[in-house]
């Protein structure tokens, strides 16, 4: 077992840091998980998000350092989603 309860505890400078990048993560899944369950394509996406279908590209790809959390809220915000924040104890 390792020493990190993730890879992004392994990979950032700080806990606030890796807290940033798990809620990313989330949030970039759960929109590709929206986009998925449309059955949309990439093109389609893109004008519901209101992005440019390179955009949708690095979203489904995972390409975390491109966007930051404003972006993928606002993505989420245009295309009609609510975004809920629940703050839980660490372990």
């Amino acid at each position: 077992m390792s020493e990190y309860p993730s890879a992004f505890d392994a990979i950032a400078e700080t806990p606030a840091e890796a807290e940033l990048k798990k809620t990313r993560a989330e949030l970039m899944h759960a929109i590709r998980d929206y986009i998925t369950d449309n059955q949309w394509t990439q093109i389609e996406a893109a004008k519901h998000f209101g992005v440019s279908q390179p955009r949708i590209s690095d979203l489904m790809r995972g390409k975390m350092s491109k966007f930051s959390m404003d972006g993928l809220v606002g993505m989420a915000a245009t295309a009609g989603l609510h975004v809920q924040i629940r703050l839980v104890t660490a372990a």
